[in-house]
């Protein structure tokens, strides 16, 4: 089974170089951690900036420099900041390649929540909207089950959704997920884990093709 860095880990593996990557709160801003030595990788922030470097050491924080979360960010040589109006240009004109958000719920379909739990404040929708309405690729860090140990890859989200039909794949504590027209696939386990337990952690039926690997994530 795999903390929120080995998560991280697996999905900096779906990376390539010359990539556009814009990165959602949580989970997934520890993929900038993570980038393969020698791969160029642009990270995109929605409240203005292009370049993002891995996070800071602490006590080298630079309170000046945050991302759309509000975490302390450091930027890469050549990094740029611009406005909001120009960071959503970029993700509505589908100049970013990759999109990696976390989420409450997912469905079979691909269908994304993750912005609001009914009747808990929140401080807006943010930029999630956007990204899923424009990305071409999205792939959705989460954990696998909620704190009852419920499945949160479900057949329907019961949450307010997203988008709709978004998701191409999930890297959870558990498992590697591919949507895909006939259904959610399971692609690989994480270490220690059986397909078993994927199967009873899961409310969707899932294609099984084969043997299913074991994920890296060295």
């Amino acid at each position: 089974m795999l903390d929120k860095v080995g998560i991280a880990k697996r999905i900096a593996k779906e990376l390539q170089d010359g990539y556009f990557v814009n990165l959602g709160i949580g989970i997934p801003t520890l993929v900038a951690n993570y980038v393969p030595e020698g791969m160029n990788v642009d990270f995109q922030s929605e409240n203005g900036v292009l370049g993002m470097g891995p996070f800071p050491y602490e006590g080298e924080e630079d309170a000046d420099l945050i991302n759309a979360g509000k975490q302390t960010i450091t930027t890469l040589a050549g990094a740029s900041f611009f406005d909001s109006s120009t960071s959503f240009g970029m993700i509505r004109g589908k100049h970013v390649d990759l999109t990696i958000l976390g989420a409450m719920e997912v469905s079979e379909k691909g269908d994304i929540a993750n912005w609001k739990i009914p009747g808990k404040m929140v401080k807006g929708m943010g930029g999630a909207m956007d990204l899923v309405a424009s990305a071409e690729n999205i792939i959705v860090a989460m954990m696998h089950v909620n704190k009852a140990g419920e499945s949160k890859i479900l057949k329907e989200c019961s949450l307010p959704l997203t988008g709709v039909g978004c998701v191409k794949k999930i890297v959870t504590e558990l498992a590697v997920m591919e949507v895909t027209p006939n259904g959610m696939k399971l692609l690989e386990r994480a270490p220690g884990v059986s397909v078993e337990d994927i199967i009873k952690a899961t409310e969707v039926t899932l294609i099984i093709e084969g043997d299913i690997p074991e994920m890296n994530i060295d």
